[in-house]
């Protein structure tokens, strides 16, 4: 699982923490994939998954975008 900031200025500042998670998927009850959800390191995700992506570039960028809405 990689974890990535939401807002990429932030990541210079030793204050913040990421709050996107990507990961793949490839269990037989979901669709195979890249998947995403917003929550802190060390707690439960704040959202439910979103997905699948073909690529964890993708999924970030559909996560990143949909908060500039």
């Amino acid at each position: 699982m990689s974890q990535y900031y939401s807002d990429p200025a932030r990541e210079d500042d030793p204050h913040a923490l990421p709050d996107i998670d990507v990961w793949y998927m490839q269990e037989n009850y979901e669709e195979r994939g890249f998947y995403y959800a917003f929550g802190f390191p060390g707690c439960l995700h704040d959202s439910e998954p979103v997905g699948p992506f073909t690529t964890e570039q993708k999924a970030l960028d559909d996560a990143r975008e949909g908060l500039n809405e």
